[in-house]
């Protein structure tokens, strides 16, 4: 099994002011084409995207984070699209706790390797 984890700390790091990030950016976060993204978008109901006046998507971390437990179903566990909304309709705080929890880990591991230069 292919374990291709997305690291959203990096996006969210570089501005934490962010509120919106655009359709492009969140692609190329998750080395993915941008037709991915709209796709998931109409198979997964519980992810909407904000659009300003022109229809352009504004996704938000929270949608980021959704989008996050959906590529890691779908493109790291190897669900189809079926069982990853039957997984999510099932597990849906489970999965988003885990994705919680191994943001906080990476958070550790990046601390731990800048202290480990430092020395």
């Amino acid at each position: 099994m292919q374990n291709t984890s997305i690291n959203t700390m990096s996006l969210f790091d570089k501005d934490n002011s962010k509120i919106y990030y655009s359709i492009s950016e969140v692609a190329k976060l998750f080395d993915v084409s941008t037709s991915l993204i709209r796709f998931w978008e109409t198979e997964f109901d519980f992810l909407k995207p904000h659009k300003n006046g022109k229809g352009d998507r504004r996704f938000t971390k929270k949608n980021i984070e959704e989008l996050q437990l959906i590529y890691s179903l779908v493109k790291d566990r190897g669900f189809t699209l079926k069982g990853a909304k039957k997984e999510i309709a099932q597990n849906k705080e489970r999965h988003l706790r885990r994705q919680k929890t191994i943001k906080s880990l990476q958070k550790i591991k990046s601390f731990l390797q800048d202290l480990k230069m430092d020395l």
